[in-house]
């Protein structure tokens, strides 16, 4: 059994090493874990013929180079993805043999200068090209290496008679993955497939991630206007009551740091101390040096793609005691949380 070697917090390579590489690439997440980064994050979403796929969003003209390829031109459409209308090329809308063709590109190209020097490069990748790749760095590291999946736009996939519940469990059956050996993390905006999840018996802590506004999609299908708010899930009644049915949340950087404490919502250390005293871990997204990411106080100079005071930031997120964070740099998080006094 190989060993937990993880710090607290969790460090979590956002999409890999994105910082550095094109998100979602194979080089990308190998980066990461050599980066010293405990866990990954990917983005699931669903192909035409129920392949899970790791991308930002089921639209991929930001993330591929599909707007340049003339034979998937007239795949270009405008769906409704979450209530929004959308324009562009749609992971649905293509089989898994065609989204292998691509290559991915840089979605902040013009920020990351140096990651967007990779574009072209490398080929998409599957969930279960990823699980190998986690086993494979475990194995070589002789640690123990966890996922955080995330569920993109349940709702819409599910409309579509994709259920990325069910995709996902037949995924980890086939590579004897989700066997409660504490590897996997599941999160989503949308809380009702997380209980699906555990419906399913697929073993792993389900952690609800919470926007800076608005409400999950899910409920506001199910409920309209009266969908309960992020707003609402982030007070001390709104944390007991996922007490029990979730494992953690999972907040936006600003809920912590930076942001002005709006009446309601618990902001810093307080929504960190109310979560763990309903049981819940915390976690947190998405820490980045970039001046454009971080918040007004750790900026420095006025161009946006300059490096901040990103240790600054990265520690005072650290001291309100989060048990995990997402790095677009995985070296930068284990610096601010190993490098303390």
């Amino acid at each position: 059994m190989l060993a937990d070697t993880a710090g607290h917090p969790l460090v979590i390579g956002h999409r890999g090493a994105s910082g550095y590489r094109p998100e979602h690439t194979r080089a990308a997440y190998e980066l990461a874990f050599a980066l010293g980064a405990e866990a990954v994050e990917p983005d699931l979403v669903a192909s035409r013929d129920g392949v899970l796929v790791l991308r930002h969003e089921n639209e991929i003209s930001g993330t591929t180079d599909v707007a340049s390829r003339p034979e998937f031109a007239g795949r270009r459409t405008t769906r409704e993805v979450d209530g929004a209308p959308l324009t562009g090329w749609f992971t649905e809308d293509f089989t898994w043999a065609e989204l292998a063709t691509l290559r991915a590109t840089e979605r902040l190209g013009a920020l990351r200068q140096t990651s967007a020097s990779f574009d072209g490069r490398f080929p998409l990748l599957r969930l279960r090209d990823l699980l190998e790749l986690v086993e494979d760095a475990a194995d070589a590291g002789q640690r123990l290496l966890r996922i955080v999946a995330e569920f993109k736009h349940a709702s819409h996939f599910a409309g579509l008679g994709l259920p990325l519940d069910e995709l996902f469990a037949a995924e980890l059956e086939a590579a004897g993955w989700g066997r409660g050996d504490g590897r996997l993390i599941l999160e989503s905006f949308e809380p009702t497939i997380l209980d699906r999840l555990g419906d399913r018996g697929v073993h792993g802590a389900r952690v609800f991630l919470i926007e800076e506004s608005g409400a999950p999609w899910d409920l506001v299908l199910r409920d309209g206007a009266a969908a309960t708010s992020y707003d609402e899930v982030v007070t001390e009644a709104g944390l007991m009551r996922l007490a029990g049915r979730f494992d953690g949340v999972s907040v936006s950087k600003s809920r912590l740091v930076g942001g002005s404490k709006r009446r309601g919502p618990l902001h810093g250390a307080e929504l960190v101390d109310a979560a763990h005293s309903a049981g819940l871990a915390v976690y947190t997204w998405t820490l980045r040096p970039e001046n454009r990411f971080l918040a007004p106080a750790f900026r420095r100079g006025t161009a946006r793609a300059h490096w901040g005071d990103w240790l600054g930031e990265f520690r005072a997120v650290i001291d309100t005691g989060v048990d995990g964070i997402f790095v677009d740099q995985p070296d930068l998080g284990v610096e601010a949380r190993d490098g303390r006094d």
